[in-house]
């Protein structure tokens, strides 16, 4: 890779984090969001510690996997996962412009310390009580309102600190939120949402609305505050307070999946309504479906069996 005057700017001899930085500033940051360019930049810090001075010239898929192996000895699978991404973009691009001798990007696997799951959707008991919990206490704390949105819509934390009073809608027998921003602890500029697809309209309650319209936006123009964005702080001595069982705030959304599922709502609508992507994003995350309900599914499909 040239200048305009001739002079080298990047060949095989250069730094591979030298290169990374390169690849995210005048390649890639263009196109990503900018909590994904923050990201990117994150993670960029860490591979500097792993890679050291390592050039492009040395760099093989064993080395990569090697170090990459050892940091995963004391981190999640996940994290390793996505640190992983934006690495074979960047390796992708170099072999593409002749800096590599091989595409190396898809031998580099994620090895890490299995995690358990903490988005547990609550049980259908535990939902109702949450539920009547938040509505009994509202009145007094407005954080149970916005509990309240993510367990009856499955909006998204962000997208829930996102939501201003112009969102609500109340038309021809229908009340709802036109979903159209959120918040990050990341990026105070950058309101966009995740995907096209999680710019959507959902339905509520007409309980919860009423409940919404009641509560007072904040000075910036927002109904919620953001707590911080620690949310967990203000989540986890309600669940104790409320008798139910601990998750979090993004298990609240799965909650409500979970719900709709064990009440075979159509796939279709509940990918919608959660504003995934693919249809294959809700069938991978979401799958799993209410305990009580997965019980009486697991008596019924051995019945099904001794019939045969």
């Amino acid at each position: 890779m040239k200048k305009a005057g001739g002079v080298d700017l990047v060949d095989r001899q250069t730094p591979m984090m030298d290169y990374y930085d390169y690849w995210l500033e005048f390649a890639k940051k263009g196109e990503l969001k900018e909590t994904s360019y923050l990201s990117y930049h994150r993670i960029g810090k860490t591979f500097r510690k792993l890679f050291e001075e390592v050039r492009l010239c040395d760099v093989t898929d064993t080395y990569l996997q090697t170090m990459l192996d050892e940091y995963g000895k004391t981190h999640a699978q996940k994290t390793v996962s996505d640190m992983i991404r934006p690495l074979r973009s960047m390796l992708k691009y170099a072999f593409a412009h002749g800096l590599l001798v091989n595409d190396i990007s898809s031998l580099i696997k994620a090895h890490g310390k299995a995690s358990e799951k903490r988005n547990v959707p609550l049980s259908i008991t535990d939902m109702k009580t949450l539920k009547q919990y938040c509505f009994e206490h509202a009145a007094e704390d407005e954080f149970c309102v916005m509990v309240l949105v993510a367990l009856l819509t499955g909006l998204r934390r962000g997208e829930c600190l996102g939501l201003r009073p112009e969102a609500l809608y109340d038309e021809q027998g229908d009340c709802g939120i036109h979903v159209n921003q959120q918040r990050s602890p990341w990026v105070k500029n950058d309101t966009t949402l995740k995907t096209k697809k999680a710019y959507r309209t959902v339905s509520l309650p007409r309980e919860l609305y009423d409940l919404l319209k009641q509560v007072k936006p904040k000075a910036d123009g927002y109904i919620f505050e953001t707590y911080g964005f620690r949310v967990a702080l203000r989540l986890e001595p309600l669940l104790k307070e409320a008798k139910v069982s601990h998750t979090t705030f993004h298990g609240l959304r799965d909650t409500f999946a979970s719900f709709l599922f064990s009440q075979d709502i159509d796939l279709a609508y509940v990918s919608a309504h959660l504003g995934h992507a693919s249809l294959s994003i809700t069938q991978d995350y979401y799958i799993s479906l209410m305990p009580e309900k997965k019980h009486a599914q697991n008596g019924r499909a051995m019945d099904l069996l001794s019939e045969l």
